[in-house]
């Protein structure tokens, strides 16, 4: 693979995707065949908020390859309770590994990481941004079900503004020929304009729904999110939107036969517990996917050798972005760095309008 990092999914080519996901299925297949491929090497895992599924997958497929895992899942008993800097907990911790995998709830923090990493950087999602790994999950998942990831109608419900895995997953998908996507939200809860702008901008085919009994039988994969308590400013604001959609058996009698429901989990509500025996449900799959797709990612990128001391880059002259949630607004040291798109000048942490 030619990329260092993996920040978004769109960091890499469809021709390194096509050539980790088939390393993945290799993986998937005969896993012992790979169990001394990072024999010698040390992944480091700075997870700044809770995580179940991608912290133990991270460090699961990192074992079974037969490397070794250093890191913390609690920010409080390191020294960012202290007050240290995200760059210098970068710089100690990749000073001590070959290859570091971070979670954190600012969105860019994993961007803003890899400026100062001597090592390649993996984000394990970023606040309500981007989440590239559960990416590589889902189109692992939905190759496996459905043979491809062209062609296809996706439905995605639930908490779209703040799902960072749809965003990553819409991302990726609009790469692909002839997809057309399903949006079911609340207007509070829809797409923020970033990622409906690149459905727009690939010329794909979306509608915005309200509900899941309008759109479910036209689906071929139905993506479902739970909405998200941690992102709301106020228990008021959460309970306003909690609840409102939920996957029930009255309503998968109206979805096709050979429909899948995927899900990045955890689940709370949205989906009734009847519905995970059904055939159609494969999220619990999906998640063991997310093992072998990472064991893949690892095993290609914990390759790359360490870099020597971080370029200096220039301070920013006070707040360039105006995302409150954006890691520039919270690391002040960061240099000011946008990009263009569309004609209009984004920030390359969040991908917000400056």
């Amino acid at each position: 693979m030619k990329i260092r990092n993996l920040i978004d999914f769109n960091d890499m080519s469809l021709e390194e995707w096509d050539e980790l996901k088939q390393l993945a299925f290799r993986i998937k297949r005969s896993p012992h065949e790979f169990r001394d491929t990072c024999r010698g090497k040390i992944m480091a895992t700075l997870f700044y908020e809770p995580s179940t599924r991608t912290q133990m997958s991270f460090q699961t497929a990192m074992m079974r390859l037969g490397g070794k895992v250093i890191g913390f899942s609690d920010p409080n008993a390191s020294s960012v309770s202290k007050g240290e800097t995200l760059r210098d907990t970068v710089k100690i911790v990749t000073g001590y590994s070959d290859i570091l995998v971070i979670r954190n709830p600012i969105e860019g923090a994993a961007y803003a990481s890899a400026l100062y990493s001597h090592v390649p950087v993996i984000n394990a999602g970023d606040g309500g941004h981007l989440h590239p790994t559960q990416t590589l999950t889902d189109l692992m998942t939905i190759t496996e079900l459905k043979g491809k990831t062209e062609g296809l109608t996706i439905g995605c419900c639930g908490d779209l503004l703040n799902g960072r895995t749809v965003h990553s997953l819409l991302r990726a998908l609009v790469r692909f020929k002839n997809n057309r996507f399903v949006l079911i939200s609340t207007p509070e809860l829809r797409l923020p304009d970033y990622v409906l702008s690149e459905l727009t901008r690939n010329g794909n085919s979306f509608v915005e729904v309200k509900t899941l009994e309008e759109c479910i039988g036209d689906l071929d994969i139905l993506y479902m999110t739970r909405i998200q308590r941690e992102r709301f400013r106020t228990p008021e604001e959460y309970a306003k939107q909690a609840g409102v959609y939920r996957l029930t058996a009255e309503k998968m009698k109206l979805a096709k036969p050979d429909m899948a429901v995927l899900h990045p989990l955890p689940k709370v509500d949205e989906i009734d517990y009847e519905v995970d025996d059904d055939p159609r449900t494969m999220y619990f799959e999906q998640a063991e996917n997310g093992m072998f797709i990472r064991m893949a990612l690892i095993a290609r990128l914990s390759a790359a050798e360490r870099t020597g001391r971080a370029p200096v880059y220039p301070l920013a002259e006070g707040p360039f972005c105006k995302n409150p949630r954006c890691i520039s607004n919270h690391e002040k040291y960061l240099p000011r760095l946008t990009k263009i798109v569309d004609g209009e000048e984004r920030c390359c942490y969040c991908d917000q309008k400056i």
